[in-house]
């Protein structure tokens, strides 16, 4: 019950920044030309991931939780928004087994990040944990957006 007040109040905190559902222009084109820079031979794309809530949460020691989750969540709608292409494409190009193979990976995806983010608050077992668990969905969903990114490139690059 302690785990679910957690999770339902770092989602009240971090509502404000994900009610938009669309991630700030700027912070999309920050990340898309960084994943442009780390393309090529010994392509580097995970050094995109903290780019922007890094940055935004540099200082979180004198900052408030509230406004670290939404440095985090910032980030977190952008990778939503690279995942989220990334399998719309893969959709479109795949056929239906592997289109039903790729939804339920990422039904498997979901649920590990939602259970290795909220295991902070079952260690801290304290609110300290909500900024944590933040940084935590940005940065997974940020590795799994560029994981299905790669396959999206890979489609459009054979058409």
């Amino acid at each position: 019950m302690v785990r679910l007040a957690v999770f339902v109040l770092t989602l009240f905190v971090a509502a404000p920044a994900l009610a938009e559902d669309k991630p700030d222009p700027k912070d999309a084109a920050a990340i898309e030309q960084c994943i442009t820079k780390k393309t090529g031979r010994n392509w580097a794309w995970e050094q995109c991931i903290g780019l922007i809530g890094g940055k935004c949460a540099e200082h979180e020691e004198s900052m408030w939780p509230a406004d670290v989750i939404a440095c985090y969540a910032r980030e977190q709608l952008v990778w939503d928004d690279i995942l989220n292409k990334s399998y719309q494409t893969l959709r479109k190009a795949l056929d239906d087994d592997r289109v039903n193979k790729m939804r339920d990976m990422q039904r498997a995806w979901i649920a590990s990040r939602d259970k290795n983010c909220m295991f902070l608050y079952d260690y801290f077992q304290s609110t300290m944990a909500n900024p944590m668990i933040a940084a935590c969905q940005s940065r997974a969903t940020g590795m799994q957006a560029l994981y299905l990114r790669g396959f999206a490139d890979d489609v459009a690059e054979r058409k």
